[in-house]
């Protein structure tokens, strides 16, 4: 028990981070129902974003002073390449069978991993990524080092900026009426098109943010890191009730604490020594996806269909 604090910041942090990332996903869902599954890679140019406006700062430029700049630089690539490839990949497929964009996505994510393995020929190895310097903070018993802090405070912050722009914008309105019925909504003036650029290029801001989270936290970036943190955000977006962006980051949270508490005590179960650790947290989390979809196939925070009927 005198573990437990530290295992929840452990998850908070790490859930923190895959809702940010769910948020692309379920938005995008949402709205032209499309499995994006080249967002772990829009999360990973924006980490190489992110480094690239570091790595051109002067030398002892603060890294505190840096972090703004950081973000921006990583935004701007993760939106530049969400929006090219909704324009290019994505829009001529509007109309086709759902495996076509599903299949194009697969291939999208290989592409961007090339180039960046392309553009930076260090990437066949993982990149230093800076990391804040200092002691660790002391936090209701849990030690949280002072990169983590990032994430802490720009999950929250990202995540009422969102909410505050879907429900009180006109151009939130007009999400929500493109994902209730994009044919409604065109006939009533909405620019479905803009509407959907928009989705993917919030997708891909959050998903930028998540990605100098990550940095910050491993003290790396690299050209695959986008697979498996993809993998997981998608997980958590269907955890939530994919759709849901508020179910995104629950679900995200949800996941990083489970994850957190089986790599912590699953090897201290008697008979269960040999299912702990870091190298089953992912078996864990995704069996516990299996069992959210099997008492709650809509997800957490879902809508039954019969219930939007």
């Amino acid at each position: 028990m005198n573990e437990l604090p530290q295992q929840l910041a452990n998850g908070l942090i790490l859930g923190a981070m895959y809702g940010l990332i769910a948020i692309g996903y379920t938005m995008v869902y949402g709205i032209v129902q499309l499995i994006n599954f080249a967002h772990g890679e829009i999360f990973m140019v924006g980490g190489f974003g992110a480094l690239t406006v570091f790595l051109v700062l002067p030398d002892g430029f603060a890294l505190g002073a840096a972090i703004p700049l950081m973000i921006l630089g990583g935004v701007v690539v993760s939106v530049a390449f969400a929006t090219a490839a909704e324009r290019f990949a994505y829009r001529p497929l509007r109309g086709a069978p759902r495996l076509a964009p599903l299949i194009t996505a697969i291939g999208l994510s290989i592409v961007l991993q090339q180039i960046v393995w392309m553009w930076y020929p260090e990437a066949k190895k993982d990149r230093s990524f800076p990391q804040f310097q200092g002691e660790p903070i002391d936090v209701l018993g849990a030690t949280i080092q002072r990169g983590d802090l990032f994430v802490i405070i720009a999950a929250p912050l990202c995540m009422i900026a969102l909410g505050l722009f879907v429900s009180k914008t006109r151009s939130g309105r007009g999400m929500q009426a493109t994902a209730q019925d994009p044919d409604t909504a065109k006939l009533m003036g909405v620019n479905t098109d803009r509407i959907i650029v928009m989705a993917f290029a919030i997708g891909a801001a959050f998903a930028a943010v998540a990605a100098v989270a990550y940095g910050l936290k491993n003290g790396q970036v690299g050209f695959r890191m986008g697979f498996l943190m993809g993998l997981k955000a998608f997980t958590a977006a269907v955890l939530g009730g994919i759709g849901n962006i508020y179910g995104a980051m629950l679900g995200g949270i949800v996941l990083g604490v489970a994850e957190a508490l089986a790599t912590g005590y699953i090897a201290n179960v008697p008979g269960m020594d040999l299912f702990g650790g870091g190298a089953w947290k992912d078996v864990w989390a995704f069996a516990l996806l299996i069992l959210v979809l099997l008492f709650r196939p809509q997800g957490l925070l879902g809508e039954r269909v019969a219930d939007r009927a």
